[in-house]
């Protein structure tokens, strides 16, 4: 079975938890940056869309 979640809804719901947990350190900062890089969709949208789909792609054939 294959559940799909979309990045936008991943992010921000961590980026809540995070505001919530009232957390500071590198993991939140990273996650709000992505959460608000995917929402925004910039100019880097497409380099750093590449680089999560190769990461994640690596990481699906690792198992």
């Amino acid at each position: 079975m294959t559940f799909a979640v979309s990045a936008v809804l991943l992010f921000g719901v961590s980026s809540v938890i995070a505001v919530k947990t009232r957390s500071a350190g590198a993991g939140s900062a990273v996650v709000l940056f992505l959460f608000g890089f995917f929402t925004a969709g910039t100019g880097a949208y497409d380099p750093i869309r590449t680089l999560l789909a190769t990461l994640a792609q690596t990481i699906t054939q690792l198992r």
